[in-house]
């Protein structure tokens, strides 16, 4: 049967912009014209005798045989540089792009990643920060590090730490609150995930106040703006151990609301490449061991 004589350009633009969910994204990053990539898919369509992508207003959509093909290539393209690496000598350097939530970042991955880059030379990290918000495939990373359930869609999850929440403020306010009812005179900071503070105050055994401090989308400014005495934030405990201990900020109750935790995701239906297997398999490591020591 014969098959169609597929051009290996068209294939690469095709895995480009199906990674960035852009064809000027994609033009960006191979140093072409938006007219040059669009035309590039386009051809490798007529020849597929498929559509791979839907024009849409807010990016590209793969279809059905667009998400086919894609795992398929990069797979492909990964092996392919390994393979002329090992053919002319060279010792393989694979970059991987990693997307995290700002908080466990600063909070426990950079201090954890001179180890890594010590045991992993022919690796090469390439971070960026986030407040929780990320699409792995349009912003054209291999994985990322959230905080939630684990429950998302078209993504596979491996738990990493609990992260479980308390009031932290600053020791100026913290000496006046005697229970939690005295946190009603207080300025209760908030995130965007609303429910925070009456379920602590629920688990608390209290009565919520009503809820009229200022919302945030990033727990580092809640936590900046708590060490300054402006307010008290409801704030994931271990991500701001070096904090407590310096004593910048005060945990004024024992009591701790378990909502949520913070995982490594990874599009399912990508296969993965050596460097995704070896970062994660030693951040499950280190996350394990950090998770023993802190039960200690």
């Amino acid at each position: 049967m014969d098959r169609p004589d597929l051009p290996l350009n068209g294939l690469r633009v095709f895995e480009a912009a199906y990674r960035q969910g852009s064809f000027t994204r994609a033009a960006i990053e191979l140093r072409v014209t938006q007219a040059a990539v669009s035309h590039q898919v386009a051809r490798l369509e007529d020849r597929l005798g498929v559509a791979l992508f839907v024009r849409a207003s807010g990016g590209l959509v793969p279809t059905d045989e667009g998400r086919a093909l894609y795992p398929v290539l990069e797979h492909g393209f990964d092996a392919m540089a390994r393979t002329l690496d090992r053919i002319t000598g060279h010792r393989h350097i694979e970059t991987l792009k990693i997307g995290v939530v700002t908080t466990f970042a600063v909070g426990w991955l950079m201090p954890r990643l001179p180890e890594f880059r010590r045991t992993h030379p022919a690796i090469v990290l390439r971070i960026s920060t986030n407040n929780n918000r990320v699409e792995i495939l349009r912003e054209g990373l291999d994985m990322a590090i959230r905080y939630g359930t684990g429950s998302w869609t078209g993504l596979e999850a491996d738990l990493l730490l609990d992260a479980p929440l308390a009031p932290l403020c600053a020791p100026s306010i913290a000496k006046h609150l005697t229970n939690p009812e005295t946190l009603g005179r207080e300025v209760l900071l908030r995130s965007y995930r609303s429910d925070e503070w009456p379920r602590w105050f629920a688990e608390a055994g209290a009565s919520c106040p009503p809820l009229t401090g200022p919302m945030f989308d990033s727990s580092l400014a809640m936590a900046d703006i708590a060490s300054e005495g402006a307010g008290v934030a409801l704030l994931p405990v271990d991500m701001f151990a070096r904090r407590i201990a310096d004593g910048r900020l005060v945990q004024p109750f024992s009591t701790v609301l378990s909502a949520g935790s913070y995982f490594l995701t990874w599009p399912a239906d990508r296969p993965p490449t050596p460097a995704m297997v070896d970062f994660r398999r030693w951040l499950r490591a280190v996350s394990a061991g950090s998770t023993s020591h802190a039960s200690d």
